[in-house]
């Protein structure tokens, strides 16, 4: 059979990490091993109930087999900005202001093709999410990193960034609670990014994706609780972590509406909305009972509370995230993070995401996920003490 060369465009995508923490994870379950995974983001426990009745009664209703509208229901906008209220007092025009989206990482790869061009500068957090390449490389921008250092409490120090980077960038990717680090923004921080925005016609991305999940009776805040922000950007919202719908894939963008208008052109040329009872259900998870949430919530911090004090028990001296279902945790002295966690693959059969798959700055780091049973993360505790490298 012939075989078809793929696109120079298909070969400049990044290396698809994550895609390839499942392959290692195979190869040994394959082998018969017990394997902990704990180094992926996929919530481990079903979707509320009353959300999935939801979808089985909508899934029943004819008007949802037909096509839906091309930028989603107008219910599900009024459901998103009705959230945004309630949980933020952040005031959005459903009409104007909201965007449905096929989950928050298909609007993240989608922005920069909406609002840059090719050669334009797009700031990214350095650790940061591996999928925010995927948008620049699609979109042929340029990839500026803003480092984030565990001395500036995994925030971008906007200082080092530099006047001529500050004007040549057109975007710009934050994340908190952050994805590795499990740090969180303060009021201040985004201040100074709304500022920072005005000067210089920075469009700002907040990636909220952890938007649900913090931990010592912080709630995160939103970008766009900050005045000015709808002037200057927009935040991805997803209901994959909130109300563990990650395989449903359904989010919004909501904010600016120049950027929301450009992301549903974009969308109009690629879909044809989602599937109706989703998007019903996706209202029933935003507008219906919320105490899934708060159960959520508490679950990861029992797991986060065992697992570092497990660690910390046998010498490990780590730090505890104030957000998001991760653990960033930084290697023994003597080994890179990859040498780290290939060990932990291969004596303990213990799956962990090195810390530069995220980037260069996050070298000297691990990402563990908060995601299997308190058992299973006691099990991993011991298997990592067996290793007698923390004595």
């Amino acid at each position: 059979m012939k075989q078809f060369p793929t696109s120079d465009l298909l070969k400049s995508l990044p290396r698809q990490f994550f895609a390839s923490l499942v392959k290692k994870a195979g190869q040994y379950i394959d082998q018969g091993f017990d394997v902990i995974n704990l180094g992926q983001g996929n919530p481990d426990q079903p979707t509320p109930q009353h959300i999935v009745a939801k979808l089985q009664e909508a899934a029943a209703d004819p008007i949802n087999h037909r096509y839906s509208p091309f930028q989603g229901f107008n219910y599900l906008k009024q459901a998103a900005a009705d959230f945004y209220w309630r949980e933020y007092g952040v005031e959005i025009d459903p009409n104007k202001e909201v965007a449905i989206l096929f989950g928050g990482k298909a609007g993240l790869v989608e922005i920069p093709q909406c609002i840059v061009n090719p050669g334009d500068t797009i700031l990214v957090p350095d650790p940061g999410y591996p999928d925010y390449l995927s948008g620049i490389t699609l979109a042929r921008a340029k990839m500026a990193v803003m480092p984030l250092r565990e001395s500036n409490g995994f925030l971008p120090d906007y200082h080092d960034l530099g006047s001529e980077m500050l004007q040549k960038a057109k975007m710009m990717f934050l994340n908190y609670p952050n994805n590795p680090t499990g740090a969180i923004a303060t009021t201040n921080f985004f201040e100074e990014t709304v500022k920072l925005a005005c000067e210089h016609d920075i469009c700002i991305v907040h990636d909220f994706a952890y938007g649900a999940i913090g931990f010592d009776q912080h709630k995160p805040i939103s970008f766009l609780q900050t005045e000015g922000a709808k002037d200057v950007g927009v935040e991805i919202y997803t209901l994959s972590k909130t109300y563990n719908m990650a395989g449903w894939r359904v989010g919004f963008a909501i904010g600016n509406a120049s950027v929301i208008s450009a992301i549903e052109l974009i969308q109009d040329h690629l879909y044809v909305s989602l599937f109706g009872a989703i998007q019903e259900a996706a209202a029933e998870a935003l507008t219906g009972p919320q105490d899934c949430v708060k159960e959520i919530r508490e679950r990861y911090e029992r797991r986060r509370n065992v697992l570092i004090s497990g660690l910390r028990s046998i010498g490990w001296n780590v730090s505890a995230p104030s957000g998001s279902f991760f653990a960033w945790l930084k290697v023994p002295s003597g080994y890179t993070s990859e040498e780290f966690a290939a060990i932990l693959l291969e004596q303990a059969h213990i799956i962990v995401a090195p810390g530069n798959g995220f980037g260069n700055f996050g070298e000297g780091y691990v990402r563990v996920g908060l995601l299997s049973s308190e058992d299973r993360l006691l099990e991993a505790v011991r298997r990592m003490e067996s290793l007698e490298i923390f004595q």
